[in-house]
């Protein structure tokens, strides 16, 4: 089940988390009236040489354990996401799941997303590219579009396919989104629109800025800004909800996401934070 929470993670968060790509529904939204992608606040800059480790806490024991690394090379922001199951839960269904995002740190633009699932028996490598529209922001024209092109490589049966979409000019993908939101002015009583490139549709996703809470994780205790995604389309769609808590201070880290779906409660929990 860790693996199903995970994909309905991302696909919901537009975000998150780490862990598996997400798997929209067939509607979604036509991609010219996709809300706008903002860049980052002014005097906000992603981290660099930074991981993000978590615990995975399902029902009474701890199911997985999540890794985000950051970096930039190149002019580009760089995040790499490990997701395993451990313990008892390797004896029930292995998960062991590798996924990277490329996006301009400038502009918040996606470059492309790629993952290497490895669910029980089943192992599929998949790779998706974005390529702009035409200008760039902030001249770029309302509702351009750009292509997101998707190859999947099944490397047990050695098969694969390809398919391609449209999709707004800038885009953002299911793992960047994550720290999309960490990029930008969490006003309590706010919402933030994005549009969520994934599975060949746009998904129109909003993020309610709720509350200040005090959260406890293994990494510490954190003064933090709640808020929840929710996905106009996707499989996460009226089946739970995802909360995610950002640290209350110009970082915005992501400190606890829980995800409430209608077999149970996945909790994440900082565990550490480490800068090379």
């Amino acid at each position: 089940m860790l693996q199903l929470c995970r994909r309905r993670l991302l696909a919901s968060l537009c975000l998150l988390t780490c862990a598996a790509a997400a798997r929209a529904q067939r509607e979604g939204i036509p991609p010219a009236t996709a809300p706008p992608v903002l860049p980052p606040t002014a005097g906000y800059s992603y981290p660099q040489h930074q991981t993000l480790t978590y615990t995975v806490d399902w029902r009474v024991f701890t199911a997985g354990r999540v890794q985000f690394q950051l970096d930039q090379q190149g002019g580009l922001a760089r995040v790499q996401a490990t997701a395993d199951t451990v313990g008892a839960t390797n004896m029930i269904y292995q998960v062991i799941d590798r996924f990277q995002s490329t996006f301009n740190p400038q502009t918040n633009c996606s470059g492309g997303f790629t993952k290497q699932t490895q669910e029980g028996r089943r192992k599929i490598q998949s790779e998706l590219v974005f390529t702009p529209g035409a200008g760039a922001p902030p001249t770029r024209p309302a509702g351009a579009l750009g292509t997101q092109a998707l190859t999947e490589r099944n490397l047990i049966k050695g098969t694969s396919k390809q398919q391609q979409g449209q999709i707004p000019a800038c885009s953002i993908d299911s793992l960047s989104g994550i720290f999309y939101v960490g990029s930008q002015n969490l006003q309590i009583g706010q919402d933030l629109h994005l549009p969520l490139a994934d599975a060949m549709r746009t998904v129109g996703v909003t993020v309610k800025v709720e509350a200040r809470e005090e959260v406890k994780t293994p990494a510490g205790t954190f003064n933090t800004i709640r808020v929840q995604p929710t996905a106009d389309a996707g499989v996460v769609k009226n089946r739970g909800t995802i909360t995610i808590w950002y640290t209350d201070d110009p970082r915005h880290i992501p400190v606890q996401i829980r995800a409430k779906l209608f077999w149970g409660t996945l909790t994440f929990h900082l565990q550490s934070q480490e800068t090379r």
